[in-house]
């Protein structure tokens, strides 16, 4: 990981991990509501706040920044996970027959 510091590339591989991690979560939040709806956001509070505590844990800073990325983007998701909700009650996205029965209220 030296390299890293010596060449000053952690701004570029924090960047490109964080887009992809903020990528990665989007058809997560897609997948988790289709399958298991809204019940499925504690899920996200704890990966939430075991980032934070790995990101408080961890000395080297670029580590430590994409666990602070990860968690806050698990938290994030919570807000999505309802958001999805919503968009699949207006059909944007499928509904799960399976679970057709959550979404009549």
């Amino acid at each position: 990981m030296e390299w890293l510091s010596t060449f000053h590339f952690e701004g570029i591989i924090i960047g490109i991990c964080t887009f992809l991690i903020i990528g990665l979560f989007h058809p997560i939040v897609v997948k988790a509501e289709y399958y298991w709806g809204t019940r499925c956001w504690w899920w996200f509070l704890l990966l939430g706040v075991a980032g934070i505590i790995g990101s408080l844990l961890v000395s080297n800073l670029v580590i430590s920044t994409l666990l602070g990325v990860f968690s806050f983007s698990s938290f994030w998701t919570i807000k999505e996970i309802f958001e999805q909700r919503e968009r699949v009650l207006k059909g944007w996205f499928p509904m799960n027959p399976k679970r057709k029965h959550e979404y009549e209220s």
